[in-house]
């Protein structure tokens, strides 16, 4: 039996702004420019706890944050800062193993079973983590203790902030069968929505169907909702793992059909594809989309360009600039999917586009410029 812990850095980028700036300490913090300097652009990275108390959450636009909250402090992204810490906090974790997979700068997955220190509980672990980060860089974690991966990363956001939930295999079950699916890992809001269509609240509502079932529903995500809900992950943890791409994509249990819901459903995927972005410390100048149409015959294509993509408008620019050249709606679209890569640092990095451009189609035409080509992925 395995035990794995997944560590979550608690309001990473603002614990860190708060930590670095005591005149802040206490008071709603967003991680955004500030939208009045930004002519309403941005988009939040996260908000400390304070701020979450107002509706503020990562993904949002800067202006609704600074809507709900005028007097929040709006503070500029450090990535190189968060990296350093990020390596700090990696090198507490080898201090009780080497099985260390982390997922982005703020978490990770440790598999404890065989550890540094001969400890056979795995929560003894986790509370060393959480005392060492605490003393030695004044920021607090949380950890979930359990089996499987999936588990522990469900437990990790349990009792935030600084807190720690075990669940054991006898504990699974009756633990599963109440959880709101939005607890679910990766399983999103529309996701969630398709699942409530289906009438499945929780976990225990998953049970009701076969995993075929599912699959026909979600695609291969139905087999993980169906192990899931059982308490079944045997995905194991990836030392050294090193992401070459990322990506998002949604299955739509009612197909796509017209070029206004197209673009909707990227602007929903490039919200998403973004905030996976930040929190892996990423960029890359290599966009694929990839549409499934209503028979199962998928494309995907590619386009690279001369700066990095890390922004929304980015994103949805150059999706929707391959979706106008190389797709159509003829057919109805089941599954989309937008992913980065080809990560460097040798691209200029900037997060805005130019003021001037007031429309979306300049917009577009602006990032069509800048295109190298597009091709066959």
């Amino acid at each position: 039996m395995r035990k794995i812990l997944h560590v979550d850095m608690d309001a990473f980028f603002a614990s860190v702004a708060e930590r670095d700036n005591p005149r802040i300490r206490g008071k709603a913090v967003v991680i955004a420019r500030h939208p009045l300097e930004t002519n309403g652009k941005g988009v939040v990275s996260t908000a400390n706890y304070e701020a979450r108390k107002f509706g503020i959450h990562s993904a949002m636009s800067a202006l609704e944050a600074y809507k709900l909250c005028p007097e929040a402090v709006f503070v500029r992204e450090d990535f190189r800062k968060y990296k350093a810490i990020s390596k700090q906090i990696r090198e507490i974790f080898s201090r009780y193993t080497d099985l260390i997979e982390p997922m982005s700068l703020d978490e990770a997955y440790l598999d404890v079973t065989e550890n540094k220190i001969g400890a056979k509980s795995a929560m003894r672990i986790g509370k060393l983590i959480q005392r060492d980060i605490y003393q030695e860089l004044n920021l607090t974690c949380s950890v979930g203790v359990s089996y499987t991966k999936f588990l522990a990363k469900i437990g990790s956001d349990f009792q935030k902030p600084c807190g720690m939930t075990v669940v054991t295999p006898e504990d699974a079950a009756e633990f599963l069968r109440d959880l709101p699916m939005r607890k679910f890992p990766f399983v999103g809001p529309r996701m969630q929505e398709g699942l409530r269509e289906l009438g499945v609240e929780v976990g225990g509502d998953l049970l009701r169907f076969e995993e075929m079932d599912l699959i026909h529903h979600f695609g291969k995500a139905g087999r993980s909702l169906y192990n899931r809900a059982r308490g079944i992950d045997n995905a194991p943890v990836k030392p050294n793992r090193e992401r070459k791409s990322i990506g998002c994509e949604m299955t739509y249990g009612t197909f796509l059909q017209t070029r206004e819901e197209v673009a909707g459903e990227i602007a929903k995927l490039a919200d998403d594809l973004v905030f996976r972005l930040k929190s892996n410390g990423k960029s890359g100048n290599n966009l694929t989309l990839k549409v499934r149409y209503g028979d199962f015959s998928t494309i995907t294509k590619s386009m690279t360009v001369d700066r990095n993509i890390e922004n929304i408008e980015d994103v949805i620019a150059f999706s929707e600039t391959l979706f106008d050249e190389q797709f159509n709606v003829d057919k109805p679209i089941r599954l989309m999917g937008v992913t980065i890569k080809n990560f460097g640092k040798d691209f200029l990095v900037n997060t805005e586009i130019p003021y001037h451009l007031k429309t979306a189609e300049e917009v577009r035409d602006y990032y069509r410029g800048l295109a190298v080509a597009a091709s066959d992925d």
